[in-house]
């Protein structure tokens, strides 16, 4: 029994090992979403501009769009923010935002001040719609296609490398069905 007892370091060592080799070479801006695949969950939020006007997943329909996660609490957010200007002027992309967990005055401040990319901007001042996507933090965007499905999820800031290499072949793959 002492003998076994001797190798139980060098077996929790080798497990300790092998769970961090398989870490190694996985990107940590990849995190695995249960809604791949799925409709947006249902939600019934305000109009950041509008709070009279009601907005349903419907607002996804009929059009590709980026569903962008952000906050004025969110430095990252302000780093990503003239390259979204950029994606919905430039290139013409469906933006949407989600304002989550913000204060409403605070964020149409910082729209008036920064510019406007999104199309519309849903108020989720408790997180509802956040906690059922599965939100981390902000920055996150999602690809949602033309029936409402999110077909991709990426964590972090979204900028023209994003955009060319993991965000643009999602967007026209779908915009072609």
């Amino acid at each position: 029994m002492k003998r076994a007892l001797m190798f139980l370091p060098v077996l929790v060592a080798v497990a300790f090992g092998i769970f961090l080799y398989a870490g190694l070479g996985k990107n940590p801006q990849e995190l695995d979403s249960a809604l791949i695949g799925k409709p947006v969950p249902a939600f019934e939020l305000r109009d950041l501009k509008n709070p009279d006007r009601a907005l349903t997943p419907e607002v996804f329909r009929g059009q590709v769009s980026l569903l962008n996660v952000w906050g004025t609490w969110c430095p990252a957010c302000r780093d990503e923010h003239e390259d979204l200007m950029w994606l919905a002027e430039e290139k013409g992309v469906a933006v949407i935002g989600l304002n989550y967990k913000d204060n409403r005055n605070a964020a149409l401040r910082w729209l008036q001040d920064l510019g406007d990319p999104y199309q519309l901007t849903l108020f989720d001042p408790q997180g509802t719609l956040g906690f059922d996507l599965g939100v981390y933090g902000a920055p996150e965007t999602y690809v949602v296609d033309k029936q409402g499905i999110v077909r991709y999820r990426h964590v972090g800031v979204v900028n023209p490398k994003v955009w060319e290499e993991d965000l643009e072949p999602i967007v026209l793959k779908y915009q072609e069905e």
